[in-house]
Formats: structure tokens, sequence, C-alpha cells
């Protein structure tokens, strides 16, 4: 369809037969009630030649048929602009839920559900008295100009079918409806008074007698101990550098994040002071806010006592959207998806586009150009001189959490501010629960770690320089961001041509072609290139189709060289950089009456982003070339890498990560802090000896790197955990025949009558699983859903998951780690082999530091107990836990609570022990 069609001309939807895919077959029903059942290849050679369909998650649909995406009325689309920034799962079944409609049972049923659901969402947008945060006539015209195929439907119910009045592109501008903050005075410190534990069972008492829709709590012994323990950590601390740190560990079921929220509200209150807490799931976030309603229920007082904070990357950018609506008429493959982001960006809460009001299922459907890419991704934030910066979501949220009682962050944005002294933050925060705390390692390696990869090296210098191709032109460089500011300024001036110059040093688009053709540009490239020899000379391409490591001593022929060359190339680029970033500063103390609020804030982040970025980060890889032909320092470890997708090189680069991230962690932020709470279901190891077991959790929290040793706290899980939940370890399935792993999950997922979860440790085991087993499930109606298979991501998976009770699910660690589904929809877990930590270079250094086997045992422990925590969440739930590895040690059984059997068994006994336990719940 070209850009300027009139939308009359569009297809018409009473042409399209309703469309439902399963494994192995399609089933059309046309609007006057035929019903077909098509297989893949014929429903595939139907939609290429005849009408578009109607269907539910076009793209999905497309790949189940094996074909590329083809025009279609996605049922989806529909729902995105009638409701937007309203959730639903992705699936007829979820959105017959959304919408009040009877749930369809079966494929026939789905494609009839679709039918009611397009009459109910067109009767909606048209419903008399309807409130609109957009303008939906000036949306659909403009979208159907570049072939959205509801636009005819849409305006008719909307009754314009000709189109907006004149001036309708005004209606385009949704901005302008968005409510501007206000800034406030600096708020004096908090104060220092103790939050006694009889005060934090009270305020527990309260938030559970709050009566909160479709949120049902009760009063547990458990969990008023553990709010009183955790109180410890809001005491004043008693000398410099020394925190009062409690580790928890609470056992699923006693409500920790209530036990925690108590003390912490309290303190907070008392103190007129903000407590921050960290998790490492952006689900876990969205799950702490809504247990803040049984304390706030007012919308309004909740939004100015709780703030969610996340980082720049995950907020809307609102004149990355406006330039995408002024593209729109010159774009017309992003046009679509940019109207419905634009009828989101008016009606959502916060512009948070990971988790809260977003659909995450709209980045399938719309695209990440016109979704995800509309975020501030490349560090180009121009502050002040925005002309939205004062309605911005990301300055909204840094504001209002500085106010706030409670601000909910992760784990990353945590770490990366105390790495950074604060961030956009003046100071760090004294008080900080850490939940999902057995997380605490792995967000500290990550924030404390140095790349000098190919990647990140382009991502700097397009920081830096911006687009240097048409067509990118949200891509605004240092010298866009600065010029307004260093005008008249000779000495920035000179710097930041300096700063230009140098940084031309860094490889542009392209290198990785360039790589691959021995052809490299510049030192980067050069040294990359060796680098990336060395990886295949000592790994003659093994070590797994996703990456390939190699040590970095005795370097190939030339790489030493290279890497001085690129160490003195860099010089001649951080140095400018810092001396650009003390121009600024200085400017800060030399212009003080001079300059505006939003001016000073502006230089301010430039200086400091211009350090962080181009000097913290350039230094970090100086000191990687620098003892690259000598020893690496004790503290770290150092190696080359090659990453790869799907047998193709993406990145190459080498690589210094801390052996014991937590060093720094401690000497960052836990050491300034003046209270914290470290806490987490599965804190401790289950060797049985119980000082290895909390040595085991002060070593994943940098507790022992502390001058106070930490309190520790220990509360059991109330569930019955014998009595309902069983644990088999199959003996007599080779975990390294696919074919006979995939014949396991197949039976099992059978005799559950699904509700199975089979978690993997690599992805082309799951996928292989998955295509030996889909069909079989499909005809029996168990309809399974895999990641990296199907076109969704983690968080819609399990929504999904959660919505269908007879569903299954196949996944890897970020499904582990996420998933939370009370009640049938999880009664099984299948794990393919034991979980232990993938053997590769910086495993091996810490395996030396930490004990070898004791190490090795304990993450595999840790991750065993993770996903058996993730079976019975509620004190009614059941279920099944199946390990296919018949070399399970049985040093691994800590793993599982106290008093729970397990038992090795054959997969015939399996299968049949499983049907009948959940047969009798």
């Amino acid at each position: 369809m070209n850009i300027g069609t009139d939308p009359e001309q569009l297809p018409r939807l009473d042409d399209a037969p309703a469309m439902v895919a399963g494994a192995r077959k399609v089933v059309a029903l046309s609007l006057d009630g035929e019903v077909e059942e098509l297989t893949l290849a014929a429903a595939a050679s139907r939609v290429r030649r005849r009408a578009p369909p109607l269907v539910c998650h076009a793209r999905a649909f497309a790949r189940r048929l094996g074909i590329e995406p083809f025009p279609a009325f996605d049922a989806l689309e529909l729902f995105a602009f009638v409701h937007p920034a309203r959730f639903c799962v992705p699936t007829p079944r979820g959105l017959a839920e959304a919408l009040d409609l009877p749930i369809p049972e079966g494929h026939e049923a789905e494609a009839l559900a679709l039918q009611r659901v397009v009459r109910r969402l067109l009767g909606d947008l048209g419903g008399a008295g309807r409130e609109e945060s957009s303008d939906p006539v000036a949306f659909a015209w403009e979208m159907g100009r570049a072939g959205w195929l509801w636009a005819p439907p849409v305006m008719a119910a909307l009754g314009k079918p000709d189109g907006p009045d004149k001036g309708g592109r005004a209606g385009l501008r949704v901005w302008t409806r968005i409510k501007e903050w206000e800034e406030g005075a600096p708020l004096p410190p908090p104060a220092q008074n103790p939050v006694d534990p009889d005060e934090a069972r009270r305020r527990l008492a309260v938030m559970l007698s709050a009566s909160v829709p479709g949120k049902m709590a009760e009063p547990r012994p458990q969990q008023a101990d553990y709010s009183s323990a955790v109180s410890a950590a809001f005491a004043p601390r008693s000398a410099p550098d020394t925190p009062t740190v409690v580790l928890a560990e609470a056992g699923t079921g006693v409500g920790k994040t209530l036990g925690y929220l108590a003390p912490a509200t309290v303190w907070a209150e008392k103190n007129g002071g903000t407590v921050w807490i960290s998790t490492y799931t952006r689900n876990l976030q969205h799950q702490i806010d809504a247990e803040l309603d049984r304390l706030y229920p007012d919308p309004a007082t909740k939004a100015r006592k709780v703030v969610l904070r996340k980082g720049r990357e995950n907020y809307l950018c609102l004149l990355n959207l406006e330039e995408a609506i002024r593209a729109m008429a010159f774009q017309p493959h992003h046009a679509v998806g940019v109207g419905l982001m634009s009828r989101w960006a008016a009606a959502t809460r916060d512009g948070d586009m990971t988790g809260g009001d977003f659909p995450g299922w709209l980045v399938d459907i719309a695209g990440r150009g016109p979704t995800l890419g509309l975020a501030d991704r490349r560090g180009e934030c121009i502050y002040s001189a925005c002309d939205h910066y004062g309605r911005c979501y990301v300055e909204k949220s840094i504001r209002r959490a500085r106010r706030a009682d409670v601000v909910i962050a992760n784990h990353a944005l945590v770490m990366v501010q105390a790495a950074l002294g604060g961030g956009e933050e003046p100071t760090l925060p004294s008080r900080y629960v850490f939940d999902e705390g057995h997380h605490v390692f792995d967000a500290a390696d990550s924030a404390f770690a140095g790349h000098l990869t190919g990647r990140e090296t382009q991502e700097l210098r397009r920081w830096l320089l911006g687009a240097e191709e048409t067509g990118r032109s949200r891509a605004r460089g240092l010298k866009r961001r600065l010029e307004d500011i260093v005008a008249g300024d000779e000495e920035a001036l000179a710097h930041l041509d300096a700063v230009l110059i140098g940084a031309r040093v860094l490889p542009s688009d392209g290198w990785g072609a360039r790589l691959s053709a021995d052809n490299p540009q510049g030192p980067v490239e050069r040294f990359l290139m060796l680098a990336r020899q060395q990886v295949y000379a000592r790994t003659a391409g093994q070590g797994g189709v996703y990456s390939l490591e190699a040590d970095k001593a005795y370097p190939v022929d030339g790489l030493v060289e290279a890497a001085a060359e690129l160490e003195q190339a860099l010089v001649r680029l951080s140095e400018p950089v810092e001396a650009l970033s003390r121009r600024l500063a200085q400017r800060l103390e030399d212009e003080s009456a001079e300059l505006e609020s939003d001016q000073r804030r502006r230089i301010d982040a430039l200086s400091r982003g211009l350090h962080r970025r181009g000097t913290m980060t350039v230094e970090a890889w100086r000191s990687m070339l620098r003892t690259l032909p000598t020893e690496t320092p004790s503290q770290f470890v150092d190696w080359f890498a090659v990453e790869r997708i799907e047998g193709r090189d993406v990145d190459v680069g080498l690589y210094r990560h801390w052996i014991d991230p937590t060093v720094p962690f401690a000497e960052a932020l836990a050491g300034p802090a003046h209270g914290m709470v470290v806490t987490s279901a599965t804190l401790t190891d289950g060797t049985g000896d119980v000082g290895q077991d909390w040595r085991a959790a002060e070593d994943r929290c940098g507790a022992t790197h502390l001058p106070m040793p930490a309190i520790r706290a220990q509360v059991p899980s109330p569930f019955d955990y014998p009595s309902r939940t069983r644990v088999f370890v199959v003996t007599d399935v080779r975990k390294d025949d696919l074919g006979q792993v995939s014949a396991a999950y197949k039976s099992l997922f059978l005799a559950a009558g699904g509700g199975g979860l089979g978690l993997f440790t690599a992805i082309s085991r799951l996928r292989a699983v998955r295509d030996r087993i889909a069909e079989p499930l499909d005809a029996v109606g168990i309809p399974l859903y895999a990641q990296h298979v199907d076109p969704l991501d983690v968080a819609t998976l399990i929504d999904i998951f959660r919505g269908e009770e007879h569903a299954c699910l196949l996944g890897t660690d970020a499904v582990r780690d996420g998933v939370d589904v009370p009640g049938r929809s999880l009664r099984l877990i299948v794990f393919d082999r034991v979980p232990w930590p993938r053997p590769d270079i910086l495993h091996r250094a810490r395996r030396e530091a930490f004990g070898r086997r004791r190490y090795e045992d304990m993450i595999a422990r840790l991750r065993l107990k993770q996903a058996f925590g993730r079976l019975v969440r509620r004190a009614d739930d059941t279920g099944v836990f199946v390990l296919l590895d018949p070399m399970m040690p049985s040093r691994l059984f800590g793993a599982f609570p106290e008093g729970v059997e397990v038992k090795r068994v054959g997969l015939k006994q399996a299968v049949t022990e499983t049907a009948e336990f959940l047969r009798g719940w």
C-alpha cells in the first residue's frame, strides 16, 4: 500500500475470515459461520492469494505458517488503538477476557471470539460519552494513508468515514496534553529515628487489614517475625562507613514484600527520607508497587509517596516521538507503529515502556523502531534545550523520586548510580532493600565490568559524532547537544573539535563486515581483527554456537603492537573529553550568578556524562590494553571473546570482570549506606552446614567486605512442601539424546494435562525439543509456547502461560527468574539437566577463588532452589518437579526444602506418579 492511499480503498473487513493457527492446522471461520480446517501449507497459500484474514498477533500467525508477514486485520492492533495503556494477554482468549466476553475453548471458539472482539472494540470506539486522551480520527486517517487495514472500519465507527476536518493533523500533537512537572526547593537530610520492631509489626497489621480488590492477605506469624527482624536495618549508623546490614532469608509464602515494606514505610514517614527498594526483575518492581496499594489506596497520594525508577532507556522520549510523528507521511513502514505508540503515549501514566501500562506485545506487532526505538537509548538527551523537557517522563520520575517515601528501582540502575557516585541523583540514598538479593552478585558483575568490543566502541563513536548517514536524524552527536552551550567559548570549542577528531579513531558502521573481510580501518578495528584471530586460533571454532573465548596470554603476532597503538589513539580521545568535561564544570562556578537553573542542570549533566562515558570508559579500556603484555591485576580476569548468534559473529573484543564484583559494590554502595536489607527466598546455600550456608550468602552480597558483620535472619516457609510437592530425578533418559529428552517432555506434559514449565540450559536444546513436541501436544488441546521461538518477549509469554491453565511453556534462565504463576497454570516443572554454571574463562577464575566444587555446587543448588520455588506460590498450590539427568549428585538435594523426598525413578514411573499425584489435587 503506497503512502497517500485513500483509506476507503483498503480491503474490507467484511471479506476477512477469522483464522486461528494451531501447531498442525488452521481453523478459518467466515462471517456467515462457515468453518474450515486447513493444513498450515494450505492456509499459507490462501492468505497470500485471498483477502487479508482476521487474526490475533499477525506476526506470530505468519511464523506458525512458516511464511513472511502478510497483510492482515490484527485484532491486537485494534485493541491497542481503542484501549491504549490497557493490558490484555495477546491471544483470542486473552482479548475475550479483557473485554468481558465469553471465554473460548478450542480453535473454532477462538475464531468466533475474534469476531466478537472486533464488534466490541468498534462499538467501544464509537460509544457515547467516551473520553479520549488523543485524537483517534487524526491518527486513524494518517495510519490509513500508510495502509493500515483497520482505518476504514475505525473511521466509520467514529462517524468520520471521509476523514478528519480541516486542520486535523493538529490532533497528532499528543505531547501538548501532557502535564508539566514543577521544580521544588532542595530537601533537608532525613532524621535518624530508628524503627522499633513493634512499630514494624503494627504497620504490617494495618497493611494486611486493608481491602484491595483482587488481593487476599491473612496475618502470618512468620511474616511478622520477618518484619521485626529486618527493622534492624533502619537503626541509626554507629560509625562512618559502617552500615547495619541484615541478611534475611524468607521462605516462599512468608510474604517478605509486605514484611520489609512495613518498616521501610515507617522509617520514611518518621524521618522524612526515602527508602530505595531494589529488585532484579522489572516484573517484581510492579508487583511491589501493587502491594503498596494497601497502604496508599488513594492514587493521588500513592503517586506522591511511591515512585518506580528505571534507566532512561526504559522511557519514551517525547522529542523522538515528535520527530517520528512528523515523519509518518514519509515513512509508511513505521506509520502504523508510530500511530499506536502515540495513542499509548497520550494515555500512559508514566511513559515506562518496560512494564506498567505498556503492553509488551506492542513491540512485536508494531516493530522495535516505532516502539522501543523511541526511547533515549543513545545517550543523546539535550535536557533543558528540549522543547519537551518540562513534560519529560524521565525528569518527572527523577524529581518525584527525590520526594517520595519509597522508590522501587532495579539492581542495574542502583548499581550504575553507585558506580557513578549518584548518577542523576545529587546524593546516594542512605537506606536500601535489595529484594531478590541472590542476584546482587550478578548485577554487580555487570555494572562494574569493562568491555572493549566492536559494539561498545561503535556506540561511543555514535554518542560523540551522532548520525553519520542519512535516515538517522534522531542520533544527535555531541556537537548538536553542546553547540548552544559552548557558543562563544573558544576554549570549550577547541576541546570539542579535538573530541570530534579523536572520536574518528572508533569504528563506524560496517566494522563487522570489514573484520570478516580482513580489511580493518583504524587502530580499533586492527586490534579487534587480531583479537578475533587469537580466539579462532585457540578454539579452532569450538566452544559453542553462541560464543568463543580465548585467554589473553601468549598473544598472536602483532596483537601487542596493535594494543599499544590503540592505547595511544585513545589518549588522543580521552584527554580532550576530560578537558571539555572540566571546562563545563568550571563554567558552573564561574557563571554561577548568570546561569538559569535549567542551564545549570544541563551543563552539569553534560559534564558528568562526558566524564562517565568519555573518560571513565576509555580509561578502563586503556588499562586493559596496557596490561595485555603482562599479568592481569589479581582482582580481575581478562579474556578475548567472539560473540555469535546462530553461527554468525556479532561482536568481538577484550573483556575484563572483577573476580569478586561485590568488592566494588561494597565500596561504592554498601559502605556509604546507613542501612541495608538483602533478602531472598534463596539466600543461603543448601549444604546442610549452617556456617557454610550463611557464608555463601555473605559472599554473594558483599557482606564479607564490610567492617561490621551482617545480622542474619531466617524465616522458614509456612508451606507443607512434603505433602504438596513431588521431586523426581529420571535415571533412564540420556540427556545428550534430544530424541529421548523430547519424548520425556512430551510424556510428562501430557501426564500433567498441561500447566508444564520446561527449563533448559541451552537455547539450541529448547528449540530442538519444541520442534518435536509442539504438534502432539496441540493435537490434544495443549498449546505450547517457547522463548526464543515465539516472537514475544518473556513477560508476555509468562502472561499467556498464566492465563491459559492447560498451556505449556519452554524457557531458559530469564523465564526461571521471571515466572510467578500461582494456581494450576503451573503444576509441573521439568529441567533438562543439572544447571551447572557455564564452564567459561570467567567461571574458571571464580572457581579457583571461591573453592572449586563448593562454588559450582552453590550455583547449581541456587538455580534448582529458584526453579523449585516457582512451583508453589500459595498454600493450596501443588506441583511436581522433574530433573531429566541421571547424573544428578545427591549433594545437590539440599536445593529442596526439608522433608521433601527426592526419588530416583525411571521415566515410566515418573510419568505415572506425576499423573496420579496431580489428579489427586
